[in-house]
């Protein structure tokens, strides 16, 4: 018996594929024009609420409103995604002989932030009246000419209190270093990509890292101040852990630009994983990484001002207890103080890190 070996039409498999490709695009431009929908309906619906009933927690959204939105929204973005205007088909390479997509372009972005801009517009209850009225104009004359004639009779607590605060934003920035370089070099693409293992550890880290620096120092400094007592350790301790989240992300990204071609030739002489960081990767970061340090602690001095009105220590504490009382005389003096440290300090910084370029 002879065997016949079925032909195989590669035509028919490019064919097939580049079918199953435009559907699956459909559906991905389908779900986008839906999200672009269902966006639309609800900011304006609640800004239409916002205007009329002012208090959105007086009308919350119930799940059959969502569902129903939400239903809609598919419909309509379905509809929209097997036409010829839809700007999601467009992006996944649908529809490329429409002549009008750099039009439906504008109209659509156009509409989306002229619903968004509307709605902030309402939801902020933005009014060039109320700030022109006589009383208000009156109360800023009286805090203004306050703040301008400062109570020089608080300044040696006033000094004391600013120099608490340049220094919580230095040891926080020194302690932060060591951990904050480990952390780089695990979440650097380029350096975690040879294993499973490696990958596991680098998007670990990475989601870990995004999470803490996604919450403001100011919130952590309330989380630490209920831990600790408050006072500079809360507010340095603050600084602290969102200093390493953030100069994390700038050294990995610096460690993930640098050329590959000191890493190349190091690896192939047989050197390990340690060895090559260290004579192919850390010369090419070290300036990065002392520039980052450097501008990282000028930005603290300015955040532990502010983490200081939740009782992080330092100047903005003192800050906030004379702001309390309404004395604005001693509110003016610190406000000074503040802004000629933070001036000094970012003088300093910007020079030290010219000189390190």
């Amino acid at each position: 018996m002879s065997k016949h070996k079925s032909i195989v039409d590669p035509h028919k498999i490019i064919k097939d594929r580049k079918d199953r490709e435009e559907k699956v695009n459909l559906v991905k431009a389908a779900l986008l024009d839906a999200f672009f929908v269902f966006y639309s309906i609800v900011v304006v619906q609640r800004a239409v609420y916002y205007k009329f009933w002012l208090e959105l927690r007086e009308l919350p959204f119930s799940w059959s409103e969502i569902g129903a939105f939400a239903i809609l929204s598919l419909a309509a973005g379905a509809l929209w995604a097997s036409s010829r205007t839809s700007i999601s088909a467009r992006l996944f390479s649908i529809h490329k002989d429409n002549r009008i997509t750099k039009y439906s372009v504008e109209i659509f972005g156009w509409f989306l932030f002229n619903i968004t801009f509307i709605a902030g517009w309402m939801i902020t209850r933005v009014s060039l009246v109320d700030l022109f009225t006589k009383e208000g104009i009156e109360g800023a004359n009286r805090i203004f000419g306050s703040l301008l004639s400062p109570e020089l009779g608080i300044f040696d607590e006033a000094l004391f209190a600013i120099i608490e605060t340049v220094y919580i934003a230095l040891v926080a920035t020194i302690v932060s270093i060591p951990l904050t370089l480990a952390l780089s070099f695990l979440t650097a693409r380029n350096l975690m990509k040879d294993n499973k293992v490696q990958a596991v550890v680098y998007y670990f880290f990475r989601v870990i890292l995004n999470f803490i620096r996604s919450i403001e120092p100011l919130i952590w400094a309330i989380v630490f101040s209920v831990w600790v007592g408050i006072g500079p350790y809360a507010g340095m301790i603050a600084l602290l852990v969102h200093t390493i989240a953030s100069n994390a992300k700038l050294y990995s990204e610096a460690i993930e630009s640098i050329e590959e071609g000191p890493v190349e030739a190091i690896t192939a002489t047989g050197a390990n994983k340690f060895q090559v960081i260290w004579y192919a990767v850390v010369p090419q970061i070290v300036l990065p990484f002392l520039s980052f340090t450097i501008y990282r602690w000028d930005i603290n001095v300015r955040m532990a001002t502010i983490i200081g009105l939740v009782g992080g220590g330092g100047i903005g504490t003192m800050l906030m207890q004379y702001q309390g009382l309404a004395k604005w005389n001693e509110v003016g003096l610190i406000v000074i103080m503040i802004a000629v440290v933070v001036w000094i300090m970012d003088y300093v910084s910007a020079k030290i890190r010219e000189a390190i370029y």
